[in-house]
């Protein structure tokens, strides 16, 4: 694995500790969430798709301390600024 993919992946890994030590996590709705990406200067944004009979997309991303999600349709059209991991799955709680 590339250097970028190490720290990208400890990245995420830090945004999945971080929920599950505070269990602070903000569900948006995807044009909020857009807008917040939109405020990250590098943003990292975790993907997923899901969906048991309806596929959907998942997104998650961390921007001063809490970890923001959102579900959609349709794919989100990230700014070139996010560096997009792909990820299985998204599972958030509750």
């Amino acid at each position: 694995m590339a250097a970028g993919g190490v720290a990208a992946g400890a990245a995420a890994g830090a945004i999945a500790q971080a929920i599950k030590a505070s269990g602070v996590l903000v569900s948006l709705d995807p044009a909020e969430f857009l807008k917040i990406v939109d405020r990250v200067p590098d943003p990292l944004v975790v993907a997923a798709t899901g969906g048991l009979f309806t596929k959907n997309y998942q997104y998650l991303v961390g921007y001063k301390g809490l970890a923001f999600y959102t579900k959609s349709a349709e794919p989100l059209q990230l700014p070139g600024s996010a560096d997009v991991i792909a990820a299985k799955g998204i599972w958030i709680p509750g």
